[in-house]
């Protein structure tokens, strides 16, 4: 499946390069909306959450209303999936608060999972020189995606992971580390970061790994219109 990205910031749809410098602003959510009608599900973060500067609640809510949505930044208590569920979201994903100092936070995973669901928690696991960072990636963690893939697979129903080395940059992924996680677990995944081509697109479609897409359809290097029909949807 190919998943059109909406990451909010400020009350507006931006792009970011590797999670800090705003390289673009998109349109509104409605434009957003209508752009991507053809695809079954959008991906929105809510960047001021993931960081803690804020949040963009009621933009989150507005598109859950209308689009089928996986909903992500800033969900750190099992109320707060819960409330985005309720909105409408199809999905949450839970990045930060998934690990702390000591490795992986069970507990509250485990009270996320029991509130919201299993089947609805995505785990990011966005990675920088082969560490996990939280924190809208501006903290590495000691973990390495490929070793604790599997120890999370019984709070949630799949992954999103952003290779964030090459995240807006426009110069390619790392299809090699999508193909090692691939290997280490059987749940679901998504990838996202520095992908750029029809290619890497397909490369990852016969993998079975769902493609996350944002700076390259902002800038039009991808077309909505051929990705749309290159769509598998789950």
């Amino acid at each position: 499946m190919i998943i059109p990205c909406i990451d909010l910031m400020g009350g507006k749809v931006v792009q970011l390069v590797q999670g800090r410098a705003k390289a673009l602003e998109g349109g509104t959510v409605d434009e957003m909306l209508a752009r991507f009608a053809a695809f079954p599900v959008i991906q929105v973060i809510d960047l001021d959450a993931a960081i803690g500067s804020g949040g963009n609640d009621e933009l989150v809510e507005y598109l859950a209303a209308r689009a089928s949505i996986r909903a992500g930044g800033g969900v750190r208590t099992p109320e707060r999936a819960e409330k985005l569920l309720a909105q409408g979201a199809r999905h949450v994903i839970v990045g930060t608060s998934a690990f702390h100092s000591g490795g992986i936070n069970h507990e509250l995973l485990s009270a996320i999972t029991a509130a919201a669901g299993r089947e609805q928690i995505l785990i990011a696991l966005d990675s920088r020189d082969g560490r996990i960072v939280v924190k809208g990636w501006r903290e590495a963690t000691q973990l390495r995606a490929e070793s604790v893939i599997r120890d999370l697979e019984p709070y949630c129903g799949g992954f999103l992971c952003t290779y964030v080395d090459k995240e807006g940059m426009m110069q390619g992924t790392d299809l090699g580390w999508f193909r090692r996680l691939r290997a280490a677990t059987s749940h679901g995944i998504t990838a996202a970061g520095g992908i750029t081509t029809y290619e890497e697109v397909r490369e990852l479609q016969s993998m079975k790994v769902d493609a996350a897409l944002g700076m390259a359809i902002y800038t039009g290097r991808l077309d909505l219109g051929i990705l749309a029909n290159m769509n598998i949807p789950d």
